[in-house]
């Protein structure tokens, strides 16, 4: 995972760090960076011309998160302005597995301050079980 995406390979979505971000120490809460993760997929999906809620109405089904391998390595603090990239690296049948990767934004050159393996599976939104991504979602997705 320690490899950085080339710019050109991935999608980006900028993020400023607020108050409500960071701990007690003043640098982002780790468990935020899996929000800004979720939110990078969710942009990164409606720039395919997918929107989850309307995907789930017409087509019975669901993305979830069944598997996330994050690192941590430099923090980000308040007021940082970061970019939050997804790229799917491996699409199954009934799952993706998108490497994401938070970058500060910087003068000096980005520098990467997290990355992440997400591990997505479709399932039936009624049921939760899992079920095969339909066939029109993977050719968009591939």
């Amino acid at each position: 995972m320690s490899e950085p995406v080339p710019p050109e390979q991935v999608f980006g979505w900028p993020v400023r760090v607020y108050w409500e971000d960071t701990d007690a120490g003043g640098i982002v809460f780790y468990a935020n960076y899996l929000k800004y993760f979720e939110r990078s997929r969710t942009e990164w999906l409606r720039a395919l011309g997918i929107e989850q809620g309307a995907l789930r109405n017409s087509s019975g089904g669901m993305f979830v998160v069944s598997e996330a391998q994050v690192r941590y390595l430099q923090p980000a603090r308040l007021d940082d302005e970061l970019i939050v990239t997804a790229r799917p690296t491996e699409t199954g049948r009934a799952s993706l597995t998108i490497q994401q990767q938070a970058w500060l934004k910087a003068d000096s050159g980005n520098r990467l301050l997290c990355e992440a393996s997400i591990r997505i599976g479709w399932v039936d939104a009624t049921t939760y079980r899992p079920a095969r991504i339909p066939q029109t979602l993977l050719e968009i997705l591939k």
